[in-house]
Order: structure tokens, then sequence, then C-alpha cells
């Protein structure tokens, strides 16, 4: 089954008197390439984050970003610095004694002296936390895989179309071939006869001449060949695998086979259905760009 790679997934919880949202989006890229933002003190996740969504999606560049907005995602904390305050102390008890000054050293007057207390924002590292943004990202990529699948429907009877069309042009080949060769002949008999007199034409001669031509232009293979690959397409679509590089090796071959039967057959008209052939391809190429 073809999914596409364009998707969107969003999931969210709330969590401290805040929420916690998950956002997923993924457009066409030739590999999986995934960029993970994340809340201060969650950067631990990033890892299992990525082997979480490479797990379902194989191609694709992949934007996940996770928020938390209204609730705590920095925590307050108050810390002693015992050496500076061991200093303090015993510079104030030198000066007292020195200067024979009255009165104790006392907790008022420590606690009144810069950066004894330190007061710092620290990231929140909450393992109830990291449980719930994994869940939230689970969930958010099922929605996006979800999106995915509904675009590869949509893709699937648009490339079926354009296969179609293919081989509608290709049966037309198939049946002016025999009098592309009959017309050959004719305007080769004609030429001649205008530079020889009537009835002198060596009439053998232009058989071997026709038969020559109708090898030259046979095409019977490059059309099998072409017919084989669509087959192939086809059969490739339902694949549950990543499909997308298969895809387009199987239209640099049909591009291949085509460009073959327009140089051998040497006829105006299949030369039409070759190039209406060649806009079908490049119909399908846009599209498979953006299959997985």
């Amino acid at each position: 089954m073809i999914r596409s790679m364009t998707g969107y997934g969003r999931r969210q919880a709330p969590w401290t008197g805040g929420i916690v949202t998950a956002e997923i989006r993924s457009v066409n890229h030739r590999f999986c390439e995934i960029a993970v933002r994340l809340p201060r003190g969650m950067a631990r996740l990033e890892d299992s984050l990525k082997e979480l969504i490479q797990r379902q999606c194989a191609r694709g560049r992949i934007d996940l970003t996770v928020s938390l907005t209204g609730g705590r995602e920095t925590r307050t904390i108050a810390s002693l610095d015992r050496r500076l305050a061991k200093q303090y102390h015993r510079l104030l008890d030198q000066l007292r004694r020195e200067f024979h000054l009255a009165g104790s050293i006392d907790l008022a007057l420590l606690a009144g002296l810069r950066d004894l207390i330190v007061v710092t924002e620290q990231p929140v590292d909450d393992k109830a936390l990291q449980t719930l943004i994994k869940r939230l990202v689970a969930g958010a990529v099922t929605d996006l895989n979800k999106m995915r699948q509904r675009e590869g429907k949509a893709l699937t009877a648009h490339l079926t179309g354009l296969l179609a069309t293919i081989e509608k042009e290709l049966a037309q080949i198939a049946t002016r071939i025999p009098q592309a060769v009959r017309d050959h002949y004719d305007r080769m008999k004609g030429r001649i006869e205008k530079l020889l007199e009537p009835g002198r034409a060596d009439t053998g001669r232009l058989e071997q001449e026709l038969a020559a031509f109708a090898d030259r232009s046979d095409v019977s293979e490059e059309q099998a060949r072409l017919r084989s690959h669509l087959q192939q397409f086809r059969d490739t679509m339902k694949n549950q695998d990543s499909i997308g590089k298969t895809l387009d090796f199987l239209l640099q071959e049909m591009g291949r086979e085509t460009n073959t039967i327009g140089s051998k057959a040497n006829d105006a008209q299949i030369a039409g259905h070759v190039v209406r052939i060649k806009g079908e391809l490049e119909k399908l190429r846009e599209q498979v760009l953006n299959i997985q």
C-alpha cells in the first residue's frame, strides 16, 4: 500500500497547570531526516524519540516539536554557599576582636550578606513528564501515518490512471507500426520512380529495403519490456514496505524504453504517442517523489 511522505500529527495533554503538546510534520525527502525540538531538561529523550519515529517512517523530512505551555518548565532552587559563609564569619569575628566591637555574629547578620544564598532556575527533570512526552509523541506519529495512508490512497488512484493512459498510447503504437512500415515503402518507391522511367523500379530490391526497414523499426521487444515495467509498477504499489525508490527506478527504465521506441519507429504518429507517454511518465515521476 502506498504511503505519502506528507503528513501531520498532533497530541496534547495537561501537565501541572499547563499543557504538553507534541506536533509532528513530514514532507518528501530522499532519506529519513528527523529534527526534534524539546522543552528544557528533556534533551535526553531525543534519541529514543527518533528511534520511535524511524520504526514507522522510512523516508521523509520529519520535524517533531514538543512544547510545554502554562506549566512548569523550570523549578526554583535555593542553595547555601557554605564556604563563603565560613569566610564571612571568620572575617567578621576578626573585625570584632581587632576593634573591640560589641555584639555577636548571628543569623540575621549573616543572612543579609551578599551571595550567601543563591537562587537558581533549573530545568524540570521529571520522569512522569518524560513518560507523558513519549506517549504523546507515539500518538502523534500514529496520526501522522494515518494521514500519510489517506494521501497514499489518493496517490494510488492518480497513478493508476496515468498507467492506464500509457497503456492506451502503447496499444495505439502497436496498431500503427505495420502501417508505418508500409507508408515508408510507398514513400521510398515513389521517390525512386520519380528518378527512373515508369516501371523501371527494382521491386525486388525495394522489398529487401522494406524488410531491412521493418527489422530496424521493430520495437516489439521495447513494447514488451515497457508493458512488463508497467505491471511491475502496479505490483510494487501493493507492497507494504518503502517503495518510492523502486518506483523511481522503474520509471527510469520506462523512460529508456520509450525513448528507444521513438528513435526506432521513425513515424510522425508514433512520435506523437511517444511524446504523450513521456508526458505521463513525467507526471508519474512528480508523484513518486512524494511516496515513502
